[in-house]
């Protein structure tokens, strides 16, 4: 199945049969699971062939291709509705790629979402600054904010994710597209919370699309991995940095990817529903100050959130704040859990629950984390597949300290 009829498929279809045949176009026989090529290096029958695979970007070394991550790639791609993917070993590892080929360099300009992915805002903040790149950070959901500052330092990117790390802020991706587009910037989504199955940005606008596939596309909790999606034109200038700098994606790890992006739509699925049930029941919780989820009508872009992701769901991912708590609180709610996971990452099977101010957001002063209103109350859930009721009587049972 090639990536133009995949195109004709529904996302569920899409996942299961992306990237299947990839690498094996010449075989008489097409597996039904796509082998790993563990090989470092190929040869070929004469130096001609050697020659012209290095000319045309054929398999001559894991470094610059394989053909368990091109498989990997061609199936991101198609579940993105982009042109190519480029693997990574890590998700930091493609935004710091995304940006790179985006031009991001001493004397460029970027301007970001302030409400990022705590190593997100430290790449941005500390280590491409010391590097003469110039960063302005604004409000991702204030469209004059963003327009203002755009027309002021010309960036070559405007970085946002499709819903924000920790607190959920829905980022409105056809406007920033046309205000990046008309400053001459590339718009970069990091798409990790939302997904493929719930928006795909590069239909709305977007240039590069990036993920944290440890996450979601995962989905088990086994792989450690980042895919960049964009046009065949930009996916040259991101193999030039992956070819350069060595972050690669093992064959293992990709063959793992493969597997999880199988289920991926029953997961999300089963996920977005349960969050919203805990959501709805979270906010009327007694501990609970305020709850953070696209879902709720109070959330502020619940409206956007709905038209953007075509009723699909609202994510995996509830936030929210214990009542009058702090560092000390929120230890004591969590070691209470016995179903609940505290771990730092999302998009697991299990329910993982994360504490922003030690963990996500951790690098970031107290001062830099009141400013983006990273509370030491806050708790993040990424909600699994098990059983809804099972998941909310863990955490009543963790909110109420009377309860065995």
């Amino acid at each position: 199945m090639n990536q133009k009829s995949l195109a004709d498929w529904a996302m569920e279809t899409r996942a299961v049969h992306a990237g299947r045949t990839a690498g094996d176009r010449e075989s008489r026989y097409i597996p039904t699971v796509p082998p790993i090529h563990p090989s470092v290096t190929y040869s070929y029958g004469r130096m001609e062939d050697l020659d012209e695979a290095f000319a045309a970007g054929g398999y001559v070394y894991t470094r610059h291709g394989n053909p368990t991550v091109a498989a990997l790639e061609e199936a991101v791609a198609a579940l993105e509705d982009g042109e190519a993917a480029v693997a990574f070993a890590s998700g930091m590892a493609a935004i710091h790629a995304a940006l790179l080929a985006a031009g991001a360099r001493a004397g460029a300009a970027v301007v970001a979402a302030r409400d990022l992915y705590g190593a997100t805002y430290l790449l941005l903040d500390r280590l491409l600054r010391s590097q003469g790149v110039t960063v302005r950070f604004v409000d991702g959901t204030d469209r004059a904010e963003v327009e203002a500052a755009c027309a002021e330092v010309r960036p070559v990117a405007l970085l946002v994710e499709t819903v924000s790390n920790p607190l959920l802020k829905v980022a409105d991706l056809p406007a920033l597209a046309e205000i990046a587009h008309r400053h001459g910037a590339a718009l970069l989504v990091d798409n990790t919370f939302a997904t493929p199955y719930l928006v795909r940005p590069l239909a709305l606008g977007a240039d590069v699309v990036i993920h944290s596939a440890t996450k979601y596309l995962g989905g088990h909790g086994d792989i450690l991995a980042g895919v960049v999606v964009t046009s065949a034109a930009r996916r040259e200038g991101l193999m030039e940095v992956l070819k350069t700098t060595g972050a690669n994606l093992g064959p293992l790890e990709a063959w793992l990817l493969l597997r999880g992006l199988r289920t991926l739509v029953l997961r999300v699925e089963r996920q977005c529903a349960s969050a919203l049930a805990l959501a709805r029941w979270l906010e009327t919780h007694p501990r609970i100050r305020r709850v953070f989820y696209p879902g709720l009508p109070a959330h502020p872009q619940h409206e956007l959130a709905a038209r953007l992701f075509g009723g699909r769901g609202f994510g995996g991912i509830v936030t929210f704040e214990l009542r009058d708590a702090g560092r000390e609180e929120v230890f004591r709610f969590m070691d209470r859990l016995r179903l609940c996971i505290p771990a730092t990452s999302l998009g697991d099977v299990q329910t993982l629950v994360l504490y922003p101010a030690h963990s996500s957001h951790r690098g970031l002063s107290p001062e830099e984390r009141a400013a983006l209103g990273i509370t030491d109350g806050m708790v993040r859930i990424s909600v699994g597949i098990e059983a809804v009721e099972d998941i909310q009587a863990d955490l009543e049972r963790a909110l109420s300290p009377h309860r065995k």
